[in-house]
């Protein structure tokens, strides 16, 4: 497996796991650490979103380019 197809799986993984965190709690609850894990899942979901661009970027850096005609 290529390094940014790892950045990639894990970006989706963190993005997904921030979803699972911040949805299933509803809004208004006065528990602290139900805010926290709220608060953690926005976090991580963010973070993700963040981690899958970065293996894009990888992705589109790395692909075969021509070389470069040394006349021109």
């Amino acid at each position: 497996m290529k390094g940014e197809t790892a950045v990639i799986m894990a970006g989706i993984i963190m993005f997904a796991a921030g979803l699972a965190m911040f949805y299933p709690i509803e809004r208004g609850h006065t528990e602290p650490i139900l805010g926290f894990v709220k608060n953690a899942g926005t976090f991580i979901g963010l973070s993700g979103i963040g981690v899958f661009i970065a293996g894009i970027m990888l992705h589109l850096i790395r692909r075969n380019t021509p070389p470069l005609q040394e006349g021109v």
